[in-house]
């Protein structure tokens, strides 16, 4: 993202406001950042970043020209908090949205056909700057703003893209909801643990420790996963033989393959 650039952040709750921390933080003025947020997070944002905050889309500064539009809010608000910006639709200015479950077409629908989009599904970890987020490009959205797009979402993590925004789907059950079913591995280890004689404060500290130490073995090893798992697993030891009832063929891999269907499932309803 050049420092040169202007944004319009719509939205500056948990995911908007780490999104902004990072481009800040990678040299963004706070001059060139315009966000619309009505409510609580508004006067934190203004103090902790110097930006202008204003409370509604026509409070915008009337010479404002953003060069993107990040629409940050929650998808069930998209259809009144997007057609104030369509007026920047057509001018070269790229929509950028993280709301799970609306379509490109749909956003075209609210922001007017000649609005150019990019769709993203972050996920929470961004929060953090460990956030996945996958994108689709709608039509006329030329290289330079799909760049522009990849700047702006690796502010806060790492960044792929996808042709097909029907894959946006999938991506949404296993990236957008991963965190949780982390989380809930977290949950279940501590659970197991107590199950077998431990503390509950020491199982619970455990389990997050041992959780949160594999994610980042994980993120800094070049091995796939199957061969860090190998490497953990002694012949004949404790840890194969709970791999033997996890690996089963009615065991983890077969549960997550129905949980990521449902999912996917749902957000294609969600989009209909």
């Amino acid at each position: 993202m050049s420092k040169d650039g202007h944004l319009l952040l719509v939205g500056g709750g948990k995911m908007g406001g780490a999104m902004l921390a990072g481009w800040l933080a990678r040299g963004l003025a706070p001059g060139h950042v315009v966000v619309v947020e009505p409510a609580a997070p508004a006067e934190a944002l203004r103090a902790r970043h110097g930006v202008t905050v204003v409370a509604s889309p026509e409070a915008i500064p009337p010479a404002f020209r953003p060069d993107v539009v990040i629409l940050a809010v929650k998808p069930q608000s998209m259809a009144a908090a997007a057609p104030p910006y369509r007026r920047f639709a057509g001018s070269g200015t790229l929509f950028l949205s993280i709301a799970a479950g609306k379509t490109v077409v749909a956003l075209r629908a609210l922001l007017g056909p000649e609005a150019l989009i990019v769709r993203a599904m972050p996920n929470t970890p961004a929060a953090v700057g460990r956030g996945m987020s996958v994108c689709c490009a709608g039509a006329g959205v030329t290289a330079a703003q799909r760049s522009l797009a990849t700047a702006l979402l690796e502010s806060v993590g790492e960044v792929a893209w996808v042709e097909e925004e029907g894959l946006i789907d999938a991506v949404t059950a296993v990236s957008g909801g991963g965190p949780a079913y982390v989380f809930l591995l977290a949950e279940a280890l501590a659970a197991a643990g107590v199950a077998a004689g431990l503390p509950a404060e020491l199982s619970a500290h455990i389990a997050r420790a041992t959780v949160a130490g594999s994610g980042e073995l994980l993120r800094q090893a070049p091995e796939p996963p199957a061969v860090l798992r190998q490497n953990v697993t002694s012949p004949g030891g404790t840890t194969l033989e709970a791999l033997k009832v996890l690996m089963a063929p009615d065991g983890l891999q077969p549960l997550l393959d129905r949980a990521i269907a449902a999912a996917t499932r749902r957000s294609r309803e969600l989009a209909g």
